[in-house]
């Protein structure tokens, strides 16, 4: 039987596509040859001398003097700018941005997936072409995506949220206690926002439905988080047995668990289970950060610093210092992913604000207190292109991405200057980034202005 949450979650979908698709229409030739450009190759620390870079279809099919094209083919006169991959966010919520935590427990499904589509479109528009999407229903809103109906970026979809009673992601008010097999799913397990999950056997059965429903990972709450109102930081939630049926289920179909944690206990309980990637981690200490490196474990890190998540919450709240036990830990957590050489991944974690979303950018940019700008573009493009690799056949999207290279992905970025240069210039992507191509399509060419 279908519920009808699920129904109306689809039919909101539809009504994205069928409302957005006006807003921005992408440019589409069978070839486009991008002259006069100066390559970052997601790799590398520099840009290559001047050249030309052919796409033809969806792939980049030459670079070098010599690439030529046919006769219809659109010609693009870079003058010497930047060409380099499109941005990749390893953490995002592709549903969860422009609502509130009200509509997402009590509004109308329609408004947020009209809310989703309208901030898919944004993102793409700030140069981020794929998103890992860790938590939400954004199974539908990928699909109208891919499908070329409404603009936004590749989608890596982690379904549900699976988390425990009291758990990061358990929004039931206490009047829904105790819980029994007679009573409903909550709201945001309705509407496939989160799942609790609270034995072996049901963590196993949640994360089986993700991935029948197309998840490319599973995503896990294995400790304590911050928005959450009954979910103490410190905590360690799954039991290493929960935690070893998820990473069973993923393997079986190919891919893996990545956790939501940050206290070193929860982190190693975490990959003593076999999970491979860990998000956050701001409470770890050395050891942990040492224990990470020796086993191989890929760290997706955000830039929680008061810059950005500052008064999010109201002051002296229980939420307010959680979070600002975590933004006192991110200085030393990207110290010690470069004392260890932690395998390290970027993502923003934006919950619940379309002003936050708008940062993408500066996110980004505000690594340069860490890292120098080619470590930075690398985490962007490449290096996360490597973690989407860890879904196997369960990836969505069969190609190479994060690169400028022969038969890679065409999502391409024209910047206007030199970003290993000067990194700022990629926290303003409206005036800055004048091409944005996504699959072989131009959306964004302020050039032809």
């Amino acid at each position: 039987m279908v519920r009808p949450e699920r129904t109306l979650l689809a039919a909101g979908a539809l009504l994205v596509t069928l409302i957005s698709t006006p807003a921005i229409a992408a440019e589409t030739a069978p070839e486009t040859l991008f002259t006069d450009v100066r390559v970052y190759d997601g790799r590398g620390d520099s840009l290559s001398a001047p050249t030309s870079v052919l796409v033809r279809g969806n792939l980049v099919a030459e670079i070098g003097d010599d690439a030529t094209a046919g006769a219809d083919a659109a010609v693009i006169d870079g003058g010497g700018r930047t060409l380099m991959p499109g941005l990749i966010d390893a953490h995002w919520h592709t549903m969860l941005i422009r609502q509130t935590p009200e509509q997402m427990l009590f509004g109308d499904v329609g408004l947020i997936n009209l809310l989703a589509g309208a901030e898919a479109t944004s993102t793409l528009m700030r140069g981020f072409t794929t998103v890992r999407d860790l938590g939400g229903p954004s199974f539908g809103l990928k699909q109208a995506i891919d499908s070329g109906v409404v603009p936004g970026p590749r989608i890596w979809p982690s379904g549900a949220i699976i988390s425990v009673t009291s758990g990061h992601g358990d929004f039931r008010p206490l009047s829904d206690l105790p819980r029994d097999s007679s009573k409903p799913l909550s709201r945001v397990e309705e509407l496939g926002g989160a799942m609790i999950a609270d034995s072996p056997d049901e963590v196993r059965q949640r994360a089986r439905e993700q991935l029948m429903l197309g998840a490319s990972q599973i995503k896990l709450t294995a400790g304590g988080g911050v928005a959450s109102p009954h979910s103490p930081i410190d905590v360690s939630t799954f039991t290493p047995e929960e935690l070893g049926a998820a990473v069973e289920a993923a393997s079986n179909w190919g891919t893996y668990v990545t956790v939501h944690a940050y206290t070193s206990a929860a982190v190693r309980r975490a990959i003593d289970a076999g999970v491979k990637v860990i998000e956050h981690g701001q409470l770890i200490d050395e050891d942990t950060a040492k224990y990470m490196a020796q086993k191989g474990i890929w760290l997706s890190a955000q830039p929680i610093t008061q810059e950005f998540f500052g008064g999010m919450f109201p002051p002296g709240s229980d939420q307010d210092q959680k979070a600002a036990e975590v933004m006192e830990g991110t200085d030393r957590l990207y110290k010690l992913a470069k004392k260890y050489n932690l395998k390290l991944a970027f993502g923003t974690d934006v919950l619940f604000s379309e002003a936050m979303a708008r940062q993408q950018g500066r996110m980004l940019v505000s690594l340069k207190q860490w890292f120098t700008p080619a470590e930075i573009l690398r985490q962007a493009t490449s290096t996360n292109a490597e973690l989407l690799q860890l879904s196997g056949l369960r990836r969505p999207y069969k190609g190479k991405l994060g690169v400028v290279e022969e038969g890679s992905f065409a999502d391409l970025l024209l910047v206007d200057g030199d970003p290993l240069a000067n990194i700022d210039l990629l926290a303003d992507a409206e005036r800055n980034l004048l091409i944005i191509m996504k699959d072989g399509r131009i959306y964004k060419n302020t050039l032809s202005e």
